[in-house]
């Protein structure tokens, strides 16, 4: 089996991103995880927590595990010097540059996965650039593919219909065309890189009650249910619209592989407080496998050593199985 080959971008150089990599470097890896990052950032992330670290630039010719405390990289440089904990402006298209890279990479298949660290989201607005998040950008870096947000942790997994809109929008933005399209990538992917067959789907309404028939909203007559009853019919197992409020029980979650919520706070708080720092964000539908820690940049703690590395290496063995199981 040839050694798997992950690119690693840790994101926003002020925040907690640098150092997971180094942690992360700390693992018996059994890949070959590649940073793609200003080295001299990597360094100074290594010693500001004070582990050791042995920088490799990366020969593509070469596919072989990191060794203990390695950690191979590509280089992009730092647009001005860094201080965690301190953003500056003129690191934002540091991040996208990064991403850019790595992107080419997986696309060209010289990676076979992309492992993605916390950004700082407000800091790339204000330096001009207009962005929504990760996951809406590889999309458009990958043709402009649809995709589909999910947060996972063990088996509760969540899959998001919209992402990164105000509130306001969200029942507008539900669509029969946008719940077909989510239905279909989350099954697709599900049978290709998680081996189900037929991956059970849980379906949230979404107004309180699912509705109640009506009296609470009328999406999930008018939009919802006609979608699921033709996705049913064409052989896809669905369940719903379920009410959020019951939809993560123990009863419920037992015949569920995958959550489809309508927006993002709908679904997330559930996973999120059993799993917070060791769950990963996942982008279903997306031409290679990409998977995220599910925190943000931690400004406070970056340079500290106190950043908790086990959303980190949750990616990074996430990735690993999404690329042996396309493997096989």
């Amino acid at each position: 089996m040839t050694c798997a080959r992950i690119a690693l971008t840790p994101g926003e150089p002020a925040g907690i991103g640098p150092e997971l990599a180094i942690h992360l470097a700390q693992q018996q890896l059994t890949a070959q995880v590649v940073a793609i990052a200003d080295p001299e950032l990597l360094a100074q992330a290594a010693r500001a927590i004070r582990k050791p670290i042995r920088l490799t630039r990366l020969d593509p010719g070469q596919r072989r595990p990191n060794a203990n405390q390695e950690l191979f990289y590509v280089p992009v440089p730092l647009a001005t010097g860094n201080e965690f904990g301190f953003l500056r402006q003129n690191n934002a298209h540091y991040v996208l540059a990064c991403l850019q890279r790595a992107v080419a990479g997986c696309m060209s298949q010289e990676f076979d996965a992309l492992v993605t660290g916390p950004i700082q989201k407000s800091l790339i607005n204000e330096a001009g650039i207009p962005f929504t998040g990760h996951t809406e950008f590889l999309a458009a870096m990958a043709g402009g593919t649809p995709v589909v947000m999910m947060l996972a942790a063990g088996n509760l997994r969540v899959a998001l219909l919209t992402t990164h809109i105000p509130l306001r929008q969200v029942a507008d933005a539900i669509t029969e065309e946008r719940i077909r399209m989510a239905v279909k990538i989350i099954d697709a992917d599900f049978h290709d890189r998680y081996g189900l067959a037929r991956p059970r789907i849980l379906v949230l309404g979404l107004n309180p009650h699912a509705g109640e028939r009506g009296h609470l909203g009328r999406e999930e007559i008018e939009v919802i249910e006609p979608a699921l009853e033709r996705l049913r019919s064409e052989g896809y197992v669905l369940r719903g619209p379920v009410p959020a409020d019951t939809a993560f029980t123990p009863a419920m979650q037992s015949e569920t592989d995958v959550v489809l919520a309508m927006y993002h706070d709908q679904g997330l708080p559930a996973l999120k407080a059993q799993s917070f720092g060791h769950a990963v964000n996942v982008t279903l539908g997306l031409p290679f496998v990409r998977v995220s820690v599910d925190h943000g940049t931690a400004l406070d703690l970056a340079g500290k050593g106190l950043a908790d590395p086990g959303s980190m290496l949750a990616a990074y063995a996430e990735a690993l199985r999404q690329v042996r199981s396309t493997e096989t």
